[in-house]
Order: structure tokens, then C-alpha cells, then sequence
């Protein structure tokens, strides 16, 4: 250890001794919050967190150095960056860090993450994590979806206050599904529902419903929401992303913290507070508060909830079929690094179709 570093702290998290290196290192320099306050912050929200993640394969955002401006994500097209995905269990993990196997679309697999503590959640926040991506499936059936999850995803020109006026439209939509919704920020500019499900549904099913939804929302907003996949063809419009329902594809989770200046949070809602929240409003520093005053809004999608509170996805799959009966709507493009899906149209970018009819010129 050089003269200046800063002492490892150690701490009890439920019995259990948890290492916090490098505690004075700044994660966010425009708050000015060290990495301990980071850690401190999900030792908060722990009740929240932990449920947000139990039994949960869960892909691991690592920012080592911290958020600052300039820094940037790796890809698989560079790897080389400030930050990193860690979809893997990282060595040397200690051996109360719980895994679960899961295939990605390529078909290979992986031993990810599946949080059983929040000992887990502390030793990953003092890697750097600080944003979660739980798969939607618990451990022990990782091929049965137990959680339906729209992304209101705001297009440029459009703010997470359009997204908002989309949201009670897609509630009662959602009510005639019999489906129960849950809202939450994303901690950024989009607004995520997410609906629990029996754990019964396959990933293919579970996005055919989320297409079927975005759909009839498009129906009923055609001014204001898209399900085009292709950005040249979404306008200024809340985009509904279906294919955040693909394998392999997961949304920040409740109560995690997002890479942003102000260290804000991905915080759950009433949906009477929809209209009037903005993702400024929960962050690092006031979420603990918020959920000790309203407690934890996302428990009732948690792996170990009651099954009573498990909905059926048959009415979504009866709008996705009179889809394909009466409308001839089909299937829609996954995302590029997925092989080529059975029923799935064209994945050719609309202004570089050649076999596109001149009339279906892009909007």
C-alpha cells in the first residue's frame, strides 16, 4: 500500500465481513461521493436491492475508476475503457457468491452472479459495480420468465415527461390484460413497467407479448409511441422496447445507481407519482430515505413473492395472435448480434433496403 492509500475498511453486512478497498477513492466527482458513500447507499436501500436481485442471474456494470466526464463503456467492438459489463463470475470471488448458468443467444454459457445476500451486493459494489442487470428468470429455471418488462424509451426530442403521458394509457391497457404494472425510472431519461408473472413463459413468449402491448399502445398513441425498431423510422417518439424481453437483454434494476453526474438512482413509483417525478429527484444521496418512508414499491416482483400476486400472460398472447390473424403482423428484428430467429423479418436497415417498395419511403 502507498504512503497515501487509504486504509481497507471492513464491514458487517448481516454477519457477514465484507472488505471495502480504497473507501476515500471519489466515484462521483460532480457529488463528490467516495466509494464507501456508494456502498454505504446499498447498504441502505439493502432491502430493496437485494429483492430487486435475489436468486437472479445478474450481469455486473463496473466502473473501477469511478464516473467521470469522458469516460466511456467498453464494447465488443473496443475493448478497451472506462467501464465494463462483467456478464461472467469474476475470480477470486469468495465462496458465499452464489452463481447460476445461463445460454446466450450464441449459445454459449456462462456462470453469472445470482445474489442470495446482500453480502454479494456490498463485495460487488466494492468492485465498482454500481449499476445491476438481473436476468428476468430465477437460478433455479433460468428458461422461465417470471417478469414482463416494458421500456418506455424516450427518442430524441422526446423527454421522460412524454414517457409519462404515455404511462396511464399503457396502465389501463395493461388492467384489460389482467396484467398488474409496476413503474420505476431508469434513472435516466426512460420510464421501465414490469409486470410478475408465473414462471412459466419462454423468452420468445414473453417478448411476443411485450410486441403485442407496444403495439396496441401505438394504436392508441399513434402521435406518441413506436415500436419501429429501426431509429430512422421512430421520430419524436417514446419508443417501446421489445427486445429488452430477448435472452440476454436486461434492464437496470430497481435501486441501482446509474453512471451519470448526479449519481441518480433507478427508483420504484406510485403510479400517482408518474406525472410529476423526474429522475432527478432519486438519487445516491436521498433514496434511502425514500424507502424507508414508502418502503419497498418493487416487492411484489421479487424471486420468493406470493404467487398470488403472479399474472397470466394468455390475454397478451391472444392480442399477439388477432395481430397475426387479422392484421398480418408477424415477428419484429432482434438485435444485430443475435443469430438470424425463426419468423423474423428482414434485419436490413429501411433506407438501405433495395427491395423496398418506393412508397414506403421512411417517414
Amino acid at each position: 500500500m502507498s504512503p497515501s492509500a487509504t486504509p481497507a475498511v471492513e464491514l458487517d453486512v448481516a454477519g457477514r465481513a465484507v472488505r471495502v478497498s480504497s473507501p476515500d477513492r471519489v466515484v462521483f466527482p460532480d457529488r463528490g461521493l467516495t466509494k464507501l458513500q456508494v456502498v454505504e447507499y446499498f447498504l441502505a436501500v439493502g432491502d430493496g436491492i437485494l429483492g430487486a436481485l435475489l436468486h437472479r442471474p445478474t450481469t455486473l456494470e463496473r466502473w473501477p475508476k469511478g464516473f467521470f466526464d469522458g469516460a466511456v463503456m467498453a464494447t465488443r467492438a473496443d475493448s478497451h475503457g472506462d467501464a465494463f459489463y462483467q456478464k461472467r463470475l469474476p475470480r477470486g470471488a469468495p465462496d458465499y457468491v452464489e452463481t447460476a448458468t445461463i445460454a446466450f443467444p450464441s449459445g454459449r454459457t456462462a456462470d453469472e452472479v445470482a445474489p442470495s445476500e446482500l453480502a454479494v451486493v456490498v463485495w460487488a459494489a466494492n468492485l465498482g459495480t454500481l449499476t445491476f442487470h438481473p436476468w428476468p428468470v430465477r437460478r433455479q429455471d433460468v428458461e422461465s420468465v417470471d417478469q414482463l418488462r416494458i421500456d418506455l424509451d424516450p427518442q430524441p426530442g422526446t423527454t421522460f415527461d412524454d414517457a409519462a403521458r404515455v404511462a396511464p394509457v399503457l396502465r389501463d391497457l395493461l388492467d384489460e390484460l389482467g396484467l398488474t404494472g409496476y413503474p420505476k425510472t431508469s434513472g435516466g431519461r426512460g420510464l421501465h413497467v414490469f409486470v410478475p408473472i408465473a414462471p412459466r413463459w419462454s423468452f420468445t413468449q414473453a417478448r411476443r407479448a411485450t410486441i403485442a402491448i407496444g403495439r396496441e399502445l401505438e394504436r392508441r398513441l399513434p402521435q406518441d409511441v413506436t415500436t419501429k425498431w429501426w431509429k430512422e423510422e421512430r421520430g419524436r417518439r417514446i419508443f417501446v422496447d421489445y427486445n429488452q424481453m430477448a435472452r440476454d437483454r436486461t434492464i437496470a434494476s430497481a435501486y441501482s445507481v446509474r453512471a451519470n453526474k448526479r449519481a441518480t438512482v433507478s427508483a420504484p413509483l406510485r403510479w400517482s407519482e408518474v406525472a410529476d417525478a423526474h429522475p432527478d429527484d432519486f438519487d445516491v444521496t436521498t433514496m434511502p430515505a425514500r424507502l424507508a418512508q414508502v418502503g419497498d414499491l418493487f416487492a411484489p416482483l421479487r424471486a420468493d413473492r406470493d404467487p398470488a400476486l403472479d399474472c397470466s400472460l394468455d390475454a397478451a398472447l391472444d392480442l399477439a395472435r388477432r395481430d397475426e390473424d387479422e392484421h398480418g403482423l408477424g415477428d419484429l428484428p432482434y438485435p444485430p448480434e443475435y443469430p438470424k430467429m425463426p419468423g423474423e423479418p428482414k434485419r436490413v436497415q429501411p433506407s438501405r433496403d433495395r427491395d423496398r417498395p418506393p412508397d414506403q419511403a421512411r417517414p
